[in-house]
């Protein structure tokens, strides 16, 4: 085999979302591998050039993406990016990606953004800290290192600095990690503020 390791790339047309300066923008997928995407950023009214992009991306590299016909949806990191006549050409890498996400969305209806930050609940008289395993537009799915006896239903008070969240949630479900720990599912109920920034939907295009 040769030093050199080169992957196969599947040539393809398909078409997908990406999640950039706080919109669903359209691309146009030009090849995949299993390391990765190469895909052209369609016209749009938010990213013009390169610069724009770079912009875009400032707080961090990763961005989120959808591509409904390949089946898979999730994180990757922008290694590159070319300016052609008719778009942006952006050389994508998987970080955090899920495949066969049909079933996912049919059950969830949004997109779920894999997101570690900590947070506080409120339970059974006192402030917990959480943190986060993934977090969508309708809700997040937490974890507490420590047993916690609660029941599906209720609804409390929760703050989450990362995204600014401050209000109430329904707990939806509860389990018990193996480690000793609780995992939970959270749906927003009453919230400060009606827009979560930095969190795609993705939903159109799943429907």
């Amino acid at each position: 085999m040769s030093d050199t390791r080169r992957y196969y790339r599947k040539l393809l047309t398909s078409n997908g979302l990406i999640y950039l300066a706080g919109e669903e923008l359209d691309v146009a997928v030009k090849n995949f591998s299993v390391t990765g995407v190469l895909v052209q950023l369609l016209s749009n009214p938010i990213i013009h050039n390169v610069s724009d992009l770079f912009k875009a991306i400032e707080s961090s590299p990763l961005v989120d993406i959808y591509l409904q016909e390949l089946r898979l949806a999730g994180e990757v990191r922008l290694v590159r990016a070319d300016m052609l006549d008719d778009g942006i050409l952006l050389a994508l890498e998987f970080v955090h990606i899920a495949y066969d996400i049909d079933a996912v969305f049919y059950k969830r209806k949004v997109y779920r953004k894999n997101l570690e930050a900590l947070g506080r609940i409120f339970l059974n008289e006192r402030k917990h800290v959480f943190k986060t395993i993934n977090v969508s537009v309708e809700g997040l799915m937490i974890y507490l290192d420590e047993k916690v006896n609660v029941a599906p239903g209720l609804i409390t008070a929760f703050e989450f600095d990362h995204l600014s969240l401050l209000g109430e949630v329904e707990i939806m479900w509860v389990d018990d990690d193996p480690n000793g720990g609780t995992l939970m599912g959270l749906r927003y109920l009453h919230m400060e503020k009606e827009c979560i920034k930095g969190i795609p939907t993705f939903a159109q295009a799943a429907a």
